[in-house]
């Protein structure tokens, strides 16, 4: 059953408007709540206590079928896709996060009534009956779907973070808190140690016009003054430069200002954006919360009595391309725990050339010993090797790609155009073939990684709790006593997904779960 959330309107499709204090009655019947866009309607209902099992959201729907339909980049808001289904002026889309709004249901500005998100819904389920593999194409945006309810949740539970560790932990790397404008003390010092490797000439480290013509006058040209270059020039400014350029990171990135716009109620509240890269890997619109650094993951603690079990999958997009490919030399080596020891043998026994091959194979490398390998996956597995080159020449040629379930990639951009038709033609027709190559492996291992845990938020136990996701990690905060109900949920929805991506298949998903008081005990 679908109903359609819109103001104070409850519209069951097919049926008769309900008021909205009916809300909790409709979702014992589980159906799938249809809104504009999670990210308007769900925070405040989360803030009310609320928490829906399902629900079809029709902006990342419609952005999914205009990418399926070579129309990727038109405006994709439930209003626009009700514009064009009536042939009005499509309006340009616009940022929907209204989650700080203050009321449960009302928006604050005018939006579409429930029944103009009903004629929206029709036609979306009328164009994804019309696919060739409609099936595949509903299990995807169900997985999209029930992110954004997760991404929302998420951000509303929010990761264990402490202050007190997180304070200790700066000054221990920095120095006290500084006053607003100024340096910690520990970048000061290493800021005047770079200024005396330039003869005591002043140099502001957070310049890079300033470095570029103070190791000029030094007899030193560089092109940038990123770290890799400047680890190949030997100067008394370099070690300290290096350093400061690392604490300056964590200074920006995460130091106590972050904190007192990201951290509340001992929770990191990160702003999760699904789908917000090509290949349908999340994003985040604030936080940084994809970005931890190594150093930071001790200041995620559980709290008293509770743990956290943190679960990633062993490599993940390797067995994704052996169940696509349906490739039975691949896919029994993706049947074992660790798929390159498995290979290992059919590359001189060497577990690092199984997976430089491998790696060659989905990401086009040619350096180094990666043709020889490639030679060999060619030989041993004939249809894995030929998925991705089909992928790639797809995009060298200018077409479209598409994962396993459906996400369709960029179409070549006017500029590529130009440049396949000039003298840099073979350069951009490789550089495309890159993409679709990978593309093809990163998007449907990212749906793969969505669709466990769509399955898993149905398994937790109360109260255990996602609170972090990225790739192919999970983070689940529950209490201790439930940490081996939760790490069964993990592998069962690890199997579970597989086998509605892939249906029977020897390729095993393997997820690799740990409870941990911090974060950093499971690295």
């Amino acid at each position: 059953m679908y109903v359609v959330l819109a103001g104070d309107t409850l519209l069951p499709v097919g049926g008769e408007p309900r008021p909205a204090r009916d809300l909790a009655e409709l979702e014992r019947q589980r159906p799938r709540w249809v809104w504009a866009d999670a990210r308007a309607v769900y925070p405040p209902l989360l803030r009310a206590g609320v928490r829906l099992s399902r629900c079809h959201d029709l902006s990342l729907t419609e952005n999914l079928l205009l990418g399926h339909e070579g129309r990727y980049g038109e405006p994709h808001s439930a209003r626009a896709a009700y514009a064009r289904l009536h042939g009005l002026p499509v309006p340009e889309d616009e940022e929907e996060h209204t989650a700080r709004q203050d009321t449960l249901f009302e928006p604050e500005r005018p939006e579409l009534t429930a029944g103009q998100l009903v004629e929206v819904l029709r036609d979306q389920l009328r164009r994804i009956e019309a696919l060739p593999d409609p099936g595949r194409f509903r299990l995807l945006v169900a997985a999209e779907s029930a992110g954004a309810l997760i991404a929302a949740e998420m951000g509303h539970d929010g990761m264990p973070w402490r202050r007190d560790v997180h304070d200790a932990l700066l000054t221990e790397l920095l120095g006290p808190r500084p006053r607003h404008g100024m340096r910690p003390p520990k970048l000061q010092a290493l800021a005047d140690e770079i200024s005396a490797a330039f003869g005591g000439q002043a140099v502001n480290p957070d310049s890079v016009q300033q470095l570029v013509r103070a190791f000029k006058g030094a007899g030193v040209a560089l092109k940038t003054t990123r770290s890799w270059e400047l680890k190949q020039i030997e100067h008394p400014a370099i070690a300290p430069l290096l350093a400061y350029k690392e604490l300056a990171r964590l200074y920006s990135f995460h130091g106590w200002a972050w904190a007192d716009q990201w951290v509340r109620d001992g929770r990191f509240r990160a702003e999760y954006v699904v789908a917000g890269v090509v290949s349908g890997r999340w994003a985040t619109s604030g936080g940084g919360a994809l970005q931890i650094p190594k150093v930071m993951r001790k200041v995620v603690v559980a709290d008293d009595g509770w743990v956290l079990v943190v679960a990633d999958a062993a490599q993940l997009e390797p067995r994704v391309l052996a169940a696509m490919a349906d490739d039975t030399g691949l896919a029994g080596a993706a049947g074992e725990i660790d798929l390159y020891s498995a290979l290992a043998q059919s590359f001189g026994g060497e577990r690092d050339n199984a997976k430089i091959a491998m790696l060659s194979a989905m990401y086009g490398g040619t350096s180094g010993d990666a043709p020889k390998l490639l030679a060999v996956m060619r030989q041993r597995f004939p249809k894995a090797y030929q998925f991705v080159e089909d992928a790639a020449k797809s995009g060298e040629e200018g077409r479209l790609v598409r994962s396993w379930l459906g996400r369709t990639c960029p179409p070549p951009s006017e500029r590529w155009k130009s440049l396949v038709s000039g003298p840099e033609g073979a350069r951009a027709a490789r550089d495309r073939g890159r993409f679709t190559r990978n593309f093809v492996v990163q998007a449907t291992a990212a749906e793969w990684a969505l669709v466990l845990m769509a399955v898993l938020r149905g398994l937790l136990p109360a109260p255990a709790k996602l609170v972090f996701f990225q790739h192919d990690e999970v983070m689940i905060h529950c209490p201790r006593a439930q940490a081996d109900t939760v790490i069964a949920a993990i592998t069962t929805a690890a199997t579970q997904a597989t086998t509605l991506l892939f249906g029977p298949t020897p390729v095993r998903f393997p997820m690799h779960s740990t409870p941990v008081t911090t974060y950093a005990e499971a690295k």
